[in-house]
C-alpha cells in the first residue's frame, strides 16, 4: 500500500450528544483513512471537532463526497479542506505558556498580541474558565504552545513575558517543552 500522505482538515460543529465521535470516526475508518491529529470538545451546548485526516488521494475524495450525507445524518455543520504537510521555515524551540488569572475580557487578545509582536507563532491554544475553589470567583486559564525562533534570546523573552504578566495581573509561566 502506498504511503498515505494526502491530508484533509475537517471541522465540524453541532449540538452535543452521545455518539457523534463514534459515527464520525467510523466513516473515516470505513473510507480507509487515518486520523493524524484531532481536537474535540464541548463548548456550551455544542460539540466542536477539528481533525487532520490522512489517506490516499482517492480515499480522501470518497470521504469528501460522503460529507454532505454525514452532515445531515449527524446534524453537524462540516467544513473540509485539503492541506499539505506543514512547511517549517527556520527551526523553532517549543515552549509552553501557562496563565491563570481572574477572568476578564481581552486576556487571549493580549497574550496573542504579546507573542505576535515578537514574531512568535502560537501553535496550540486552550482556554478554560472555572469557579475558584473557595471563593467562587470566575477564573481563567490559558495553555499555549508556542514556537520560539532560534534567534530569540530566551532570558530576555522570559523577562519581558513576566513583566507583561505583572502589568495585567496574570500568573504566568514560560518554560521549554521537554519531549
Amino acid at each position: 500500500m502506498p504511503p498515505k500522505n494526502n491530508l484533509l482538515v475537517l471541522s465540524a460543529l453541532g449540538n452535543d450528544r452521545p455518539g457523534i465521535v463514534d459515527r464520525l470516526t467510523k466513516v473515516i475508518f470505513d473510507h480507509d483513512c487515518n486520523i493524524v491529529d484531532s481536537r474535540m470538545t464541548v463548548l456550551g451546548g455544542e460539540f466542536a471537532i477539528l481533525m487532520l485526516v490522512e489517506g490516499n488521494w482517492n480515499t480522501l475524495a470518497k470521504l469528501e463526497n460522503c460529507l454532505p450525507d454525514l452532515q445531515n445524518s449527524l446534524g453537524l455543520t462540516v467544513i473540509s479542506r485539503r492541506t499539505e504537510e506543514r512547511q517549517t521555515g527556520q527551526p523553532v524551540m517549543p515552549y509552553l505558556v501557562e496563565v491563570v488569572c481572574l477572568d476578564h475580557p481581552g486576556i487571549v487578545h493580549h497574550l496573542a498580541n504579546f507573542f505576535s509582536q515578537r514574531n512568535i507563532n502560537i501553535e496550540d491554544l486552550i482556554t478554560t474558565s472555572y469557579p475558584a475553589a473557595h471563593t467562587g470567583s470566575q477564573m481563567f486559564s490559558v495553555h499555549i504552545t508556542i514556537g520560539v525562533p532560534g534567534d530569540v534570546h530566551i532570558a530576555t523573552l522570559r523577562d519581558e513575558f513576566m513583566d507583561f504578566c505583572d502589568s495585567l495581573n496574570l500568573d504566568g509561566v514560560l518554560e521549554p517543552i521537554k519531549r
